[in-house]
Order: C-alpha cells, then structure tokens, then sequence
C-alpha cells in the first residue's frame, strides 16, 4: 500500500464534512470532479471504502469513520499550525542577532537601532560585539558588521 497524499486525506475530511462534493469544493476553491478523483485515489491507496455516495448525499462509512475521527483532530491541528504563520507575514517578529565590532555598536547601532525597533516592534535584537574575524552565520548570527578587506 502506497501512502496516502495528505492533499487526498484533506480533501476527505472536507468531503464528510460538507456531507458532499460540491460543499466541499465550494470551500477548498476546487473542482467537485477534482475531489471525486481525490476519494477515488484515496479509496484505492487504502483498499477500503470510505464513502457511500447517493445522488443526494455523501456519508462515511463505518471504516470512513474512524478514519475521519482519527485524522480529523491532526489535521486540525496542522491548520492551526500553518494559521500561525501568518502573523510573520503582517510583520516581521522574532529576534534578529547581530555580531559587530565595539566601535559599531557604541556609535552607529544606537540610532540605527532604536528607528528599526521603533518601525518593527515584533523584533528583538541581540547585538553581540566581537572585534576579530568570525563566520558569523557559522556562529549562530544573522548578520554582522565588520570593516576591512578581510571579509571572508
């Protein structure tokens, strides 16, 4: 048995939940023949029927069922998970390190500095001074500072 595509699986969970095709992909922004196909594949992955189709409605069958509510919750939660992602496309959060000689961040950081998290609030930074030559991505940094034709 080859496993199921997880596209496949979503598109089940749709399906019973809208108790048919043309609910379903009203709300997935789909085709109801797309989705057929999908519950055909499906169908034919697992070796089990999971759909009893009428030409009034669709409902699971008792192994749909289980199926529906074992997946129902993970892919719920994998929704969730996704949903959670779009706050960081709004605006940028999270911490931004930065590693940079002495001299920079005493004298060029400050105001820099202070108009960047002013405009990003979501951002903390974490300035680390270091007056040698590192990797700084090597080193766990986002990015750094550093004056002098020795770049590596």
């Amino acid at each position: 048995m080859t496993e199921p595509d997880l596209s496949d699986l979503g598109a089940f969970v749709a399906v019973t939940r809208a108790r048919g095709f043309r609910g379903a992909a009203a709300l997935r922004g789909v085709s109801p023949s797309s989705l057929s196909e999908a519950m055909r594949r499906l169908e034919a992955q697992l070796g089990v029927r999971l759909l009893n189709r009428t030409t009034r409605s669709v409902t699971p069958t008792e192994a749909g069922q289980r199926l529906l509510d074992r997946i129902s919750p993970a892919l719920d939660d994998i929704a969730g998970a996704l949903d959670t992602l779009n706050s960081f496309r709004d605006s940028p959060t999270g911490t931004l390190r930065l590693n940079v000689p002495t001299i920079v961040a005493q004298r060029v950081l400050p105001p820099l500095a202070s108009r960047f998290l002013r405009t990003h609030p979501g951002i903390t930074l974490e300035i680390t001074t270091n007056d040698t030559f590192i990797d700084v991505l090597a080193a766990g940094f986002d990015a750094g500072v550093r004056y002098d034709e020795s770049i590596a």
